[in-house]
């Protein structure tokens, strides 16, 4: 249930696999490159929006995703993670055009819910079709490499891309957008070149073997409903505590990455005296890091568990937040470049955990759902605790509480995790005892009828009903 940290096997993935492995990268890396992530802020404010307005959207954005993850999730299961892939991609090419023809108050709220939407189509069914697509050309030793290299070239190219915003916008200021819209649509092609699957999703979730040679994508069979989906998912959750535990354990790892990376990256910089002309380049050594991270998830070895390893991390993270209230200006772009490496480190990791802890023939895209749906609900709390502490100016006390936040909810984790592993090695011990009584008593009652003491004849008649070791 918690193995260790290990590099691909050596084997080569069948062709098939490197097609959905490369399409997958190509997907990942055109959906998420929002060219207006660097400006947005700026981009609203000179729309003539004010600081409340843009921070309250970005309240209604993160509640938005929850709201909009629970039936995507469903659809994903319903219909197949290939289409939900392309239906995320339309939609995210439209929500990136919003702005260039309404940049206002409701054009930036539409463009947000939409990329709401559009994400939260693609936020479980991109990596349930990755992980049964290699699963079902039995590549699956290949899955963490493979989300761990689509992450990383995926900021590789927001490096690349983010410092040719701010000249782009000198020659047509709604370039950002137009140019995300763009992306976006790439990336539709991609997701329509992905392999379509032998076996249905809910044929796998019956116990129908998917045919080698094909990865997940197709709709359903038609029987059954989403709601069946949902009840399944929310069975598999309640039956198996260890996907429970693991999902709360990555919401530390998410909540603190998004809201310092996205909510208080410029905030914390400018009360550094770090001016805006040098965020851009803070920005990019921040991604270039996370990318290293994200490429090279081996490299933390096999020391630790997977799941200890998301628990260290995230108490980096906690611990690059408490440092940035004492240093200087070179100590702060440090820590959050440690920071952004540790982000990029657990994020893969913490993927795979939860894909493995997904019983099998369950609701996977579903599931998935779920965990983004715990995510983004801390995320959208956690954006309002933001803006109290900012309009109070307590960015430091707030910086602080979110470490000891996480090192709370951490140490709650790991007494949960030591009681449940306690309790499994406590009720092995029964069995075997309770084993082993019977025996004992079945020797007895053989003694008592035979006449003849236990172990007279030399032998030990209850060897034969104790469990044999090995078996």
């Amino acid at each position: 249930m918690n193995p260790r940290l290990r590099p691909s096997t050596g084997t080569s993935p069948t062709g098939t696999a490197r097609r959905v492995i490369r399409l997958n990268y190509g997907f990942q890396l055109l959906f998420n490159l929002l060219w207006w992530m660097p400006v947005f802020y700026a981009y609203q404010r000179e729309a003539g929006l004010s600081d409340s307005q843009i921070f309250g959207i970005q309240s209604i954005y993160y509640v938005a995703f929850c709201l909009f993850e629970i039936p995507t999730g469903l659809i994903a299961d319903r219909i197949g993670t290939r289409n939900c892939l392309w239906a995320g991609a339309v939609v995210m090419t439209a929500a990136n055009l919003t702005p260039v023809f309404s940049a206002s108050y409701t054009g930036f709220l539409v463009h947000f819910l939409a990329v709401a939407a559009g994400r939260s189509l693609t936020s479980g069914a991109a990596s349930a079709y990755l992980y049964d697509g290699l699963r079902a050309e039995r590549c699956e030793e290949h899955y963490l490499k493979a989300e761990g290299t689509a992450r990383a070239l995926g900021l590789a190219a927001k490096v690349l891309c983010w410092p040719l915003v701010g000249p782009l916008m000198a020659f047509a200021h709604p370039a950002p957008y137009v140019l995300s819209a763009v992306s976006a649509a790439g990336s539709l092609a991609c997701a329509v070149a992905l392999p379509r699957s032998a076996a249905s999703a809910r044929g796998r979730r019956r116990g129908a073997p998917a045919t080698a040679g094909k990865a997940s994508g197709t709709a359903g069979d038609g029987r059954g409903t989403s709601l069946d989906d949902a009840r399944a998912a929310l069975r598999c959750v309640l039956s198996s505590p260890w996907l429970a535990l693991v999902m709360v354990q990555g919401v530390a790892v998410f909540t603190l990455s998004r809201i310092c990376q996205v909510n208080l990256f410029q905030p914390i910089l400018l009360a550094h005296g770090i001016g805006e002309s040098s965020h851009g380049g803070v920005l990019a050594a921040m991604t270039v890091a996370e990318a290293v991270g994200s490429a090279r998830p081996q490299w933390l070895g096999s020391r630790l568990t997977p799941v200890a390893w998301v628990s260290v991390l995230s108490l980096v993270l906690a611990g690059a937040l408490a440092g940035i209230t004492l240093g200087g200006p070179w100590t702060v772009v440090a820590l959050l470049c440690l920071f952004a490496a540790a982000t990029g480190f657990a994020y893969p990791v913490q993927r795979k955990l939860v894909n493995d802890a997904v019983p099998a023939h369950a609701p996977r895209a579903t599931l998935l759902s779920v965990e983004s749906i715990l995510d983004r609900a801390v995320c959208a709390l956690a954006a309002l605790a933001v803006g109290a502490y900012l309009s109070a100016g307590r960015l430091d006390a707030l910086l602080l509480h979110c470490a000891l936040a996480t090192a709370l909810l951490l140490g709650a984790f790991q007494l949960v995790r030591r009681r449940r592993r306690l309790r499994i090695s406590t009720g092995g011990a029964a069995e075997r005892d309770a084993v082993r009584h019977s025996a004992d008593r079945s020797v007895r009652e053989a003694s008592a009828d035979t006449g003849r003491a236990p172990g007279t004849d030399g032998t030990d008649p209850a060897a034969d009903a104790r469990p044999k070791a090995g078996v």
